[in-house]
């Protein structure tokens, strides 16, 4: 067995790569137009009130906006999705043009089209966390009905379930 390393930023992802995620976009209104990104980070929190949270980096481009915004659309994404999770998460990418498909949803959210499923909550805290914020919201609207099966992000990679 090899010895423990030192708790380091690359001994973190490394280990965290080995762990599969389901792979959600987060979206929020910003003031020059919609804003996200791509989370592994997403964990359901309190069923009562029902709570969420999400980290997001403070260097992040959607940063701004959900530091500001009272409300945010998180989006759980179908192995259909690969392109759009893949969209979301390139620096520099407007992620809200064609081929991406959308409309304002409740709260004045944006709301990505096909998704397995959606939510719409209201920002209640955001803790800071080192590089990042956790970001703490109460769901207030969803819809569980897409259809499909989750995509995954495991090894660097994002990945279906298998059959």
């Amino acid at each position: 067995m090899p010895s423990d390393l030192l708790a380091t930023p690359d001994l973190l992802r490394s280990v965290f790569r080995r762990h599969a995620a389901g792979v959600a976009v987060i979206t929020a209104r910003g003031d020059t137009g919609p804003v996200g990104f791509t989370a592994t980070s997403l964990a359901s929190v309190s069923a009562e009130p029902p709570l969420l949270s999400f980290g997001v980096g403070t260097g992040s481009s959607s940063w701004p906006a959900i530091a500001a915004t009272d409300h945010v659309g998180v989006h759980i994404l179908g192995e259909h999705q690969q392109d759009l999770a893949a969209t979301f998460a390139r620096n520099g990418a407007d992620r809200f043009a064609p081929p991406t498909a959308w409309r304002e949803g409740p709260e004045g959210v944006p709301l990505l089209d096909g998704v397995l499923a959606w939510l719409v909550a209201r920002v209640v805290a955001r803790v800071p966390a080192g590089d990042h914020r956790l970001v703490l919201a109460e769901v207030l609207h969803g819809d569980p009905t897409g259809a499909g099966r989750p995509l995954l992000y495991h090894q660097g990679c994002f990945r279906r379930l298998p059959d």
